[in-house]
């Protein structure tokens, strides 16, 4: 008898686009966001995907000391994979962004594969009254563009070689595909190619079937077996996003940074509640949560260094 495919969920704690006033389960201490990601982790997702905030504001925080504050927490608590973002927010330089995946030389770190509009704005139809700087972080959206420049690509890449940090490939639309296989081609980056398309983010392709299976057919032929896909739906698109990535052959990426909601109208409670829908929806199609070990084997991913669980 067939045994159940093993999929890789991954768990993204907290982001960079949510703020605290949105919702009170989003983790925005770093006290919260160690905790939460444990227990995401013990609920079954294979890699947790991380940000850091200022313990003070719950503004995103990319300074090494930031990540400083969790990433040694998590790494003694979990053996989960941990993947440190280069993305950061979209309003920070490359240089800032890169600072914790180059000191800390995690197993994976995200990269983002091509500049893009990034519209924040209608979020707040929603949460018309946040204070402070969490509404300039919405609003200033509208005259935002998230720079990943090939040089900027270029630049992650070469901070984190020495390292020996693989990626997560962050595709927001197709030419992110295309982007990617440039890089394959210049030899600058090796397979498996651990793609992450992202569906509905204003500025990128959008979450109807057709964009799901637009993006799955254009990677497949860009990579064919070189490819590990992976995706994401955001905000009320999640858990459909999952459903229709896993039932294609494909693995999930769940969290608050992506989702704050558990329904119409409800409010997910936490990280780990998100990993326990994702994992119904695969035991309902058949299929299974993969453990960290069979994460890191897929993805050809280095055994965890001595860095990533240092302070």
């Amino acid at each position: 008898m067939a045994q159940p495919r093993p999929v890789i969920i991954t768990c993204a704690i907290t982001g960079a686009i949510h703020t605290p006033s949105m919702s009170p389960h989003l983790p925005a201490t770093s006290d919260a966001i160690v905790a939460s990601a444990i227990k995401a982790a013990e609920a079954g997702a294979a890699i947790l995907h991380l940000h850091a905030r200022n313990d003070e504001t719950g503004q995103p925080d990319q300074s090494v000391e930031g990540f400083g504050r969790i990433v040694p927490r998590i790494a003694a608590a979990t053996d989960a994979v941990l993947n440190l973002t280069t993305g950061g927010s979209p309003y920070m330089t490359v240089e800032e962004r890169v600072r914790p995946a180059a000191h800390f030389a995690p197993q994976l770190a995200s990269l983002n594969m091509g500049s893009m509009n990034m519209g924040l704005f209608p979020m707040l139809r929603r949460h018309p009254d946040l204070p402070g700087w969490e509404a300039q972080h919405l609003e200033g959206s509208r005259d935002l563009v998230f720079r990943n420049s090939y040089t900027d690509i270029a630049y992650v890449l070469e901070a984190c070689r020495a390292g020996g940090t693989r990626f997560e490939f962050e595709c927001y639309d197709t030419a992110h595909l295309y982007n990617l296989a440039h890089f394959a081609d210049q030899g600058a980056v090796d397979p498996p190619f651990f793609v992450q398309t992202v569906f509905g983010l204003l500025g990128g392709i959008g979450a109807h079937v057709d964009d799901i299976t637009h993006m799955r057919r254009t990677a497949e032929r860009l990579f064919g077996d070189d490819l590990v896909w992976s995706a994401l739906g955001a905000g009320a698109h999640q858990m459909r996003v999952a459903a229709t990535v896993a039932s294609a052959g494909g693995h999930v990426r769940v969290g608050l940074e992506d989702s704050l909601w558990a329904g119409p109208g409800r409010l997910s409670t936490s990280n780990a509640d998100q990993v326990r829908t994702a994992i119904a929806l695969l035991d309902g199609l058949g299929m299974r949560a993969a453990t960290p070990e069979e994460a890191a084997a897929m993805l050809h991913l280095a055994p965890r260094r001595q860095a990533e669980g240092a302070a």
